[in-house]
């Protein structure tokens, strides 16, 4: 992975993490005339929630989606796959086919731990990456989401701590927020997590006695950043967590979609007892199926099991014998190779339009995956800026979105997998009129607001 640095473009450093926002409870505050006793008149029930409901924030990205899906407006944001690549027709026969024959099967309840045959066949896509594992190591799960879901679920206490790459997936975010875990950012550079800072955050965590859980880490073509953990640093990283107790949380959606070369091993691949690995078919297959997985060491994986019982009862048969159907008649491996030409061609155009239109900016050019992570001029804010972009018809998710604190500001994540390089090419021009006018602005008016922890770190002299 390269970074493409015109001006200034490395990752902005870890900080201090910011606890969720609770709103204070004041007992001897007295009701307003048109509040109920029991909440607002906007919600009676507020004062009924768990506290963790408090700490619950809409996606920045699914805020986006009801404008950003609109015929007229490029949407650089969201990370949905081109499913028009997919063959249709022979995945409609493949779906009446699975009914057809096995309809009392795929329309009745499952298993909770899925489909023994599913997950015979999750082991063939893990090989790929090195893993090897046993059909019971796996959980199938309502798409990875689940299961991260199904983790923090049994291992976080309101108050523990996770560790997370600065920036992190949105998702993964709003999981840790929800069971009111503790992010502590920690900072990636070109070659991703940086494992001295990892060590220095571990061991500063340890002597204030807080209880970190999970290292949550997204290793390939990473979301938001689009940089690649090296080969020389996994094993480092794994080193590490284990010196100090941590588990590892190796969310891996993307590994299978590097535009050259053969995939890295899986952090998995490396320790398999201490890393729980997610997988999921949402990117290199279609997520209207809602199929992912979780590998992890025996006994966490009976907890899994029991976790996603309670939850779902079993993950949908339908979906999991769809999904069978095509790993054993259709062309799978030819499927990852045609989305890997096609969402190169798109990053190539891409980074081709950011070099032509926004040269003042700095941007990382991913070996794979769907994203690049994209630096403003001094003094731009791209949430500020966001609603004069969608006004110029353009959509692209600002950087807040992946910090549990308040940094990003002078970031933007920009997708690629979705648009033809026509579309992007022209929604990066778009783009580019909107900083135009941003800077006009900043120049004449100052900057539009400088936010704690924005301060970012200097590029590294290799990058280019």
């Amino acid at each position: 992975m390269t970074s493409r640095t015109p001006g200034a473009g490395a990752l902005p450093p870890t900080g201090a993490a910011a606890t969720p926002a609770v709103p204070p409870t004041d007992p001897t505050t007295t009701p307003s005339p048109t509040a109920s006793t029991h909440g607002t008149r906007l919600d009676p029930w507020l004062d009924a929630y768990a506290d963790r409901a408090h700490g619950m924030r809409a996606s920045e990205i699914r805020a986006l989606f009801a404008v950003a899906n609109r015929p007229e407006v490029v949407s650089l944001a969201g990370g949905m796959p081109y499913l028009e690549g997919l063959p249709l027709d022979v995945l409609a026969d493949m779906t009446r086919r699975v009914v057809a024959t096995r309809g009392t099967v795929a329309l009745q309840y499952g298993s909770g731990q899925g489909d023994e045959t599913l997950r015979e066949q999750i082991l063939e896509v893990m090989r790929l990456e090195g893993i090897d594992a046993h059909p019971d190591d796996v959980v199938v799960t309502t798409g990875s989401q689940q299961a991260l879901d199904l983790v923090t679920r049994i291992f976080v206490n309101p108050g523990d701590v996770v560790v997370a790459e600065a920036p992190s997936y949105v998702g993964a975010l709003g999981v840790f927020r929800a069971y009111q875990a503790d992010v502590v950012h920690v900072p990636l550079d070109e070659h991703g997590l940086v494992p001295a800072a990892l060590d220095e955050t571990l061991t500063a965590l340890a002597r204030q006695g807080r209880t970190v859980k999970l290292l949550y880490t997204v290793p390939n073509f990473h979301n938001p950043a689009g940089v690649t953990l090296s080969a020389e640093r996994r094993p480092q990283i794994l080193a590490i967590a284990r010196r100090h107790g941590v588990l590892v949380l190796e969310d891996n959606p993307y590994g299978l979609l590097g535009f050259s070369g053969e995939p890295l091993p899986a952090l998995r691949s490396l320790s398999s007892d201490g890393v729980i690995y997610l997988g999921s078919f949402s990117k290199t297959f279609a997520p209207g199926y809602r199929v992912g997985w979780a590998v992890a060491p025996h006994a966490v994986r009976e907890k899994l099991v029991l976790a996603s019982e309670s939850s779902i009862l079993s993950p949908s048969n339908a979906s999991q014998l769809s999904i069978s159907a095509y790993l054993s008649t259709c062309d799978w491996r030819g499927q990852i190779k045609a989305f890997q030409e096609l969402y190169r061609e798109r990053r190539d155009a891409m980074v081709g339009a950011l070099g032509e239109h926004l040269p003042d900016a700095s941007w990382t050019v991913p070996d794979g995956g769907f994203y690049t992570w994209v630096r403003l001029p001094e003094g731009l804010d791209a949430k500020a800026m966001l609603p004069r972009a969608v006004t110029a018809r353009v959509a692209y998710v600002p950087g807040t979105a992946f910090y549990f604190d308040d940094r990003g500001h002078d970031h933007m994540r920009l997708s690629f997998c979705f648009p033809t390089p026509e579309r992007i090419r022209e929604g990066v021009r778009r783009l580019a009129g909107v900083v135009a006018g941003e800077t006009e602005l900043v120049s004449l008016f100052g900057t539009s607001g400088a936010r704690p922890g924005d301060d970012v770190q200097a590029p590294s002299p290799d990058l280019a």
